[in-house]
């Protein structure tokens, strides 16, 4: 870790990533972060890139308010894995019916179940609070609430951009199954109506950037936007628990003979707002592209769709606010990436993969990403490697 001092910050920035590989619009945007008057601490993760008023992998920890925009549109995004009883010796030479099937079980992109899925129905989904969850939709903002059927529709499905569903071996050849993904279009709607709102507000009107503007506490706006956050992040965790039990639906089909088992689902966010305790303070702690890696907690850092993941477990370091990277993060824009790479190139990279090699996929490209061992590398003081996976099915929206 890095200290980088910043003339008329509240705080010093904590880095884990090297300052001199920073593009200069996400160091901006951390200057900036450290000069507001509410922030108690910020701490940079070695994935980290320029986002919307604040970085992607910056844990910011504040009192008494809290930036919309720092946690990030899609709230609540996040990882779930799972170890299998299978081994890769299991698997069939040709891995396309596999990945056509799970494509059938889970929308992807724009996709929408066809009617709202039961958990009920799901072997061995935790159905209790479901009702209750649903209930306090009732009480999300006006501006969102006509999207309660799409919400439901959208419930257990993968998403665009950089969400993926895949099929790992790790290096004892056991299988596991994982996936990314977020709130979907609702979580979407919701930041961008907070975010405007927040905007609005005559304490925010002096900010360096207005894409920072926050809620504090004690007001209505803060009363709604948290109602709104917290339902948000629980809607990504069901959504995300909802595919996996889908994902755990096909394989066990698939491979009925076998008989397939799972170990228990390792599930974090790392686009959300959490309320935590440092140095005697009550404190809400955004994470945004970084997950929580409190002692002895599990997470999950992925790689690019050709590179491979991390199963870690947390270390428990309060300088980094017990953080860690979720992921590589991109070293260069879609945009960038679509100019740089063929599908010539994104088919090299992706050799040993099945997955999609069109067009439509070359921005998520691994060369478009950092390499993910060097992040890792970069936070041996935040977590430990419990298991590297290898994709071998992976799954774009």
């Amino acid at each position: 870790m890095s200290y980088v001092e910043v003339p008329g910050a509240k705080v010093p920035i904590r880095m884990w990533a090297d300052p001199a590989t920073v593009e200069g619009g996400a160091m901006q945007q951390l200057q900036n972060v450290a000069t507001l008057p509410w922030i108690k601490g910020l701490a940079v993760m070695p994935d980290v890139h320029y986002g919307k008023g604040a970085t992607v992998g910056s844990v910011i920890a504040m009192q008494g308010a809290v930036c919309p925009a720092a946690v990030g549109v899609d709230i609540g995004c996040g990882m779930s894995a799972v170890k299998s009883s299978l081994t890769a010796n299991d698997l069939p030479g040709d891995l396309s019916r596999l990945r056509s099937k799970i494509e059938q079980a889970i929308p992807v992109g724009r996709g929408l179940h066809r009617s709202e899925v039961d958990p009920g129905r799901l072997y061995q989904f935790p159905t209790s609070g479901w009702d209750d969850f649903w209930s306090r939709f009732d009480g999300v903002a006006d501006a969102v609430k006509f999207r309660r059927e799409r919400a439901a529709l959208q419930m257990g499905t993968l998403g665009s951009g950089n969400h993926f569903v895949e099929l790992c071996v790790d290096k004892s050849d056991s299988v596991w199954l994982m996936l990314h993904s977020g709130s979907r279009n609702i979580g979407k709607e919701l930041a961008e109506f907070h975010i405007g709102e927040a905007q609005k507000l005559p304490h925010n009107q002096g900010l360096v950037d207005r894409d920072l503007a926050v809620f504090v506490a004690d007001t209505p706006q803060m009363a709604s936007y948290r109602h709104d956050l917290f339902w948000a992040q629980e809607y990504a965790k069901y959504n995300r628990a909802i595919m996996m039990a889908l994902f755990q639906e096909v394989v066990r089909r698939e491979f009925r003979k076998a008989r397939v088992t799972f170990d228990q689902v390792i599930s974090c966010h790392h686009n959300y707002v959490a309320e935590e305790q440092y140095e005697g303070m009550d404190l809400l702690v955004t994470r945004k592209g970084a997950i929580r890696a409190g002692s002895g907690e599990f997470g999950i850092i992925p790689g690019s769709m050709g590179t491979g993941s991390y199963i870690v477990k947390g270390l428990g370091n309060a300088a980094s606010f017990n953080s860690a990277s979720h992921g590589a993060g991109r070293k260069m824009s879609r945009s960038a990436a679509k100019r740089r790479f063929s599908t010539r190139d994104l088919e090299e990279q992706t050799r040993g993969v099945e997955c999609r090699k069109d067009s439509g996929v070359v921005d998520e490209i691994p060369g478009a990403y950092k390499p993910i061992e060097k992040v890792i590398e970069q936070q041996r003081d935040l977590v430990e490697v419990v298991a590297k996976l290898k994709q071998v099915i992976c799954v774009k929206g």
